[in-house]
């Protein structure tokens, strides 16, 4: 299974660095020299991490494929990602790829949609809810969504989230 762990944000200096929107709980792990990471970009489907930077948990990079700002420039929105067989998480952890396809459902048991996307924000996340009347996103916080299980997710939503209903 492909596993994202981070997403790159941009070109940092001069010399091929490049800034990670970071989507791993063991960044120390992941991001280290030598380590090889899958990508989503069609002419270098492989990047290996040269050099590593970090500080008050912003992440910065530099692969060996990549020379030069313009080069780590063309890689902004690619995705690093690895081949791992790490399905489990803790309980109250999941992963994009475990919330994708998940029933949406009322408090209730009545069905709002399902979870097409997650969208990582700099403030929180938020799940993408394709819903008859189109996606409707909703913060992935515990007071919103208050139970997350292989059923479906749980949506507590304000009057006029779904559906357009009153307040």
């Amino acid at each position: 299974m492909q596993l994202t762990v981070a997403v790159v944000a941009g070109a940092h200096g001069l010399k091929g660095h490049v800034r990670l929107a970071v989507r791993t709980d063991d960044p120390d792990l992941r991001f280290r020299p030598g380590v090889v990471l899958d990508t989503d970009h069609p002419d270098l489907p492989e990047l290996t991490v040269a050099e590593v930077m970090s500080a008050s948990g912003s992440w910065r990079v530099r692969f060996e494929e990549v020379v030069g700002r313009d080069a780590a420039e063309a890689l902004r929105g690619t995705e690093l990602s690895i081949e791992t067989d790490e399905w489990e998480s803790a309980e109250d952890e999941w992963y994009d790829h475990e919330l994708v396809g998940l029933p949406a459902l009322t408090p209730e048991g009545e069905r709002l949609g399902t979870v097409t996307a997650v969208e990582h924000g700099s403030a929180q996340d938020l799940l993408v809810v394709g819903t008859h009347r189109g996606p409707v996103r909703v913060p992935f916080v515990a007071a919103l969504v208050p139970q997350v299980s292989a059923a479906g997710v749980v949506i507590r939503a304000p009057g006029g989230l779904f559906d357009g209903e009153e307040a």
